[in-house]
């Protein structure tokens, strides 16, 4: 009975002498994770076998980023990744941070996968909406740089109206 006791009081003086441990627990449970690290950790692990090219379609609006990874003939997706999947506010979801998380995550996968060159394709929502893209399409571009990938092209595929139906609103236009 004592010794059980004195065992009980050591198991606990342990714990409280490792409070890092217990916060670093915590924090994996949260989903605090560094995607960059993952992506060193990937460039260690896997090293390069040759060339492989891969297509990153990135649409970015004001509300959120989203980032797909495919091979060149856009048939076979690679990794996908957004902005939303990474932050837990929906205000967020748009804002560069996110962007850049999301594209550390995405280029980890790639390289586990063996790609070494990108062409980029940047989106916005075009059409009768915004034609310029959100704040996350040049913090991904810069990631997928830093994460490093051989950039072949960038280039903005942004759907462009040339003689459209009516744009909504009226004569007079939205009367707010």
């Amino acid at each position: 009975m004592a010794k059980a006791k004195a065992a009980a009081k050591a198991t606990k003086k342990a714990e409280k002498a490792k409070p890092g441990a217990q916060q670093q627990q915590q924090q994996a449970k949260k989903g605090d994770v560094s995607y960059e690290g993952a992506v060193a950790a990937a460039q260690e692990k896997y090293k390069q076998k040759g060339i492989r090219w891969g297509v990153a379609h990135i649409f970015s609006s004001k509300n959120n980023t989203i980032i797909t990874l495919t091979d060149l003939s856009g048939a076979e997706t690679i990794a996908v990744g957004s902005g939303g999947m990474v932050v837990d506010t929906d205000h967020e979801e748009g804002s560069p941070y996110a962007a850049t998380q999301a594209t550390y995550k995405v280029s980890a996968i790639a390289i586990e996968k063996g790609v070494t060159h990108i062409n980029i394709k940047i989106r916005a929502p075009g059409g009768h909406n915004s034609k310029t893209p959100g704040q996350g399409a040049q913090a991904v571009v810069r990631a997928l740089a830093r994460s490093g990938f051989r950039i072949g092209s960038i280039e903005d595929v942004t759907p462009m109206p040339t003689d459209t139906t009516k744009r909504p609103g009226g004569r007079r236009g939205r009367r707010v």
